[in-house]
This record gives structure tokens, sequence and C-alpha cells, in this order.
């Protein structure tokens, strides 16, 4: 097994992992954050995203929770128990519900209950930017920490600060930042946004996705716009806590699959070859417990 188009062409001790992509079938559901969207107002199936994955040299991938529908994770689940290369799903449950522990149990006596690895919320779209410290949301927390998951923090900016506190109040949960904790990329903006990060990093029990920042850029995006943010990143955060994720459907938006790849390698092309194993592999296996060797 050698590097994808791009990569060092030596041998890969690990399989390249996506620890952050989605799918979705607008014949089941609709995706109403999709309205205004045009691009992304279609399926997107994981047929579709197989050959990608393939030219990329991707071996393994995290499926993570599109919309906050209970249905979805059992659906992401068998997903998973069909495809091979789903060694995880993140999906969603209602953290403020007073039956977190029993669901979370149920969940897993479904057919592919056993790659289910995380549990996410869209804080982002909550108006309380204290909602994750909320004591009926801290409650779901800890059962998500009980059964041992991670939970996936997709937050905006101004939502840092809360996020920082959570993940502080919760030493005994895996946290992972997604988007990279969604930058002002595009405006070229850096703070508050590098004092918090700074402040999460300091905790061990976080770490943080290299996904969604094509999208966080303006349309015109240039590497060279997005490096100051990966590098502080992996300055603070190190790539033992750093891992790779496409956020393909929405990076449609601004680059195919494969270039997202590339673009990634080209951000951590200065690491040394463990660090950008670690990018593209081994942090998502140890942090999200991958049983990528089964498959």
């Amino acid at each position: 097994m050698t590097e994808a188009d791009g990569g060092s062409g030596t041998e890969r001790a690990h399989p390249r992992v996506d620890a952050h992509h989605h799918v979705w079938d607008l014949a089941v559901r609709d995706q109403p954050w999709t309205a205004d969207i045009e691009p992304l107002r279609r399926s997107f199936t994981f047929d579709d995203l197989r050959p990608q994955l393939a030219r990329a040299g991707v071996d393994a991938t995290v499926l993570v929770q599109t919309i906050t529908v209970a249905d979805e994770t059992p659906e992401f689940l068998a997903l998973a128990a069909a495809y091979p290369e789903i060694s995880g799903v993140v999906g969603w449950v209602d953290l403020t519900a007073d039956d977190v522990s029993a669901t979370l149990d149920e969940l897993r006596t479904l057919p592919g209950g056993e790659y289910l690895v995380g549990i996410r919320h869209q804080v982002q779209g909550e108006s309380d930017p204290q909602w994750l410290l909320r004591a009926d949301v801290t409650r779901g927390l800890r059962a998500v920490a009980e059964a041992g998951l991670v939970y996936d923090l997709l937050v905006t900016e101004t939502q840092l600060p809360a996020a920082v506190d959570a993940v502080r109040r919760h030493p005994d949960l895996r946290f992972v930042l997604d988007h990279g904790g969604k930058p002002g990329i595009a405006a070229g903006q850096v703070e508050p946004w590098r004092s918090n990060i700074s402040a999460m990093s300091e905790l061990p029990n976080a770490a943080v996705k290299l996904s969604g920042l094509l999208t966080e850029a303006a349309p015109t995006w240039t590497v060279d716009g997005i490096r100051p943010y990966v590098d502080h990143l992996a300055d603070t955060f190190g790539a033992e806590r750093m891992m790779f994720g496409s956020d393909w459907p929405v990076s449609t938006l601004r680059a195919d699959y494969h270039d997202v790849v590339a673009v990634t390698e080209q951000l951590v092309a200065q690491c040394s070859p463990g660090d950008r194993a670690a990018i593209f592999a081994t942090t998502a296996i140890t942090w999200y417990q991958l049983q990528t060797a089964a498959r």
C-alpha cells in the first residue's frame, strides 16, 4: 500500500483515515439547511464517495451526523455495517433528554451499533451561547462520557469560550473540535479565535479536526491564506491531537475530494513523517477507537 497522489510514495503503517464526512438522501428526508445552497441541494451517497476515497488513497472514514433527527443515526450505523470503509459513526441523540444513557445503549444493539464512536449536536445553530453549559446538556455529556464515546464540538467562533469551559468541566470525556473551531478565514480574522484555540489546546481531553477550513475561506481561497490557521492549530494541539477530515460533500463548494486531501497534504508537508501519519491516521484511530484493522 502506497501513499496517494502527492504523498511520499512510501509504505504506510496505518490506513489513511478521513475523520469527517457526511451523506444524505433527499428521497429519505429533507436537509433544510441546504435550501439556499444550490450545489448541495441533492443527494450525496456513500457510493458517490467510494471511488473518490480510492483515488485519494483513503482507506477508512468516520461518518458524521448531518441533521438533528433521531432516525439518522440508526441509518448511519447500518451503512457502517454494509460498507467496510466506514469505521465509525458520530451520531446524534437529544442530550437534554432524561434517557440519554438508555438511548445510547439501545443504539449499540442495532445493526452496526458497534461502529458508534461519538455524538454530535449542531450547537452552532443554538441561540444560547452558553448552551453547552446548561444543566440538562451537562447531564447528557456525562452520559456520553460514561458510554466511552467522543463528543464532537460543532460551534461558531463566538461559542468557543463556552466550548472551552465544557471541555474543562468534563475531563473524562474526549472532545473533538470540528472544522478547527471555524476561524474567520474569509475575513482574515485571527482573534479571538487564536486565543480560544490556545486555551482549548491546554486541555488534554480535546483534539481538533483539520476539516471544513476551505469552506470557511473565500471562494478565491489560497493555500497561503489558510496556512496561518493550520499552523496555529499545529503549534497548539500538536499532530497527536489533530486529524484530517474532508467535510465532504460540503467541501465540494470549494474543491473536489482529491484536491481537499492534496491541499491538506500541502498544509502539513513541513511536519515529520510521524506527525503526518498521526494527522492522516493514528489520531483518529486512537481518539475514536476505530477498529480499522478488523474490516
